[in-house]
């Protein structure tokens, strides 16, 4: 250490060591100014960001560039068409699944019992069951002809022996 002392230093070496000893010097002035509170600051700050903001705001509305009135008819014209084919486009859609939901109703209730063949208007079986109710009530009446028959020639034969008086 004591070499270090003894030695001699050129003058340019000491200029830049005092400029390095202002810069850094500087450099510690700014950061304590960096580390003020917000509080520090004068109200008047604010007031001044908000005009700044304004004015940046005006010439940024300048710019933009507003579309003359055949530009804008012609674009709303597209979004019109656009909107309509997507209209058509789902509707066909909508139909299509409609009448898959119907159709799988169908395929899904197709297994019916004879109290699910009742027409719901006029209270009537339809289909098979129908057929076959048919039937047996044809059998039915066709008994009761045959009882009827039978009953009337009975009367007849008792008429018939009977003296008359």
């Amino acid at each position: 250490m004591a070499d270090n002392e003894n030695k001699i230093v050129p003058a340019s070496d000491v200029e830049e060591t005092a400029t390095d000893e202002k810069g850094a010097a500087a450099k510690v002035a700014k950061a304590a100014k960096g580390n003020k509170k917000k509080s520090d600051k004068p109200s008047g700050a604010r007031s001044g960001k908000i005009k700044k903001f304004f004015k940046d705001f005006r010439g940024e509305v300048k710019k933009i560039v507003w579309p003359d009135a055949k530009m804008v008819l012609k674009s709303t014209g597209v979004v019109l068409l656009v909107v309509a084919i997507l209209s058509i486009i789902i509707y066909g859609i909508d139909q299509g699944l409609s009448a898959g939901i119907t159709g799988l109703k169908k395929l899904a209730t197709n297994d019916t019992t004879v109290s699910d063949t009742v027409d719901e208007e006029t209270g009537e079986e339809t289909g098979e069951d129908a057929d076959a109710a048919d039937e047996a009530d044809a059998e039915d009446e066709a008994d009761a002809e045959a009882d009827a028959d039978a009953d009337a020639d009975a009367a007849a034969d008792a008429d018939a022996e009977t003296p008359a008086d």
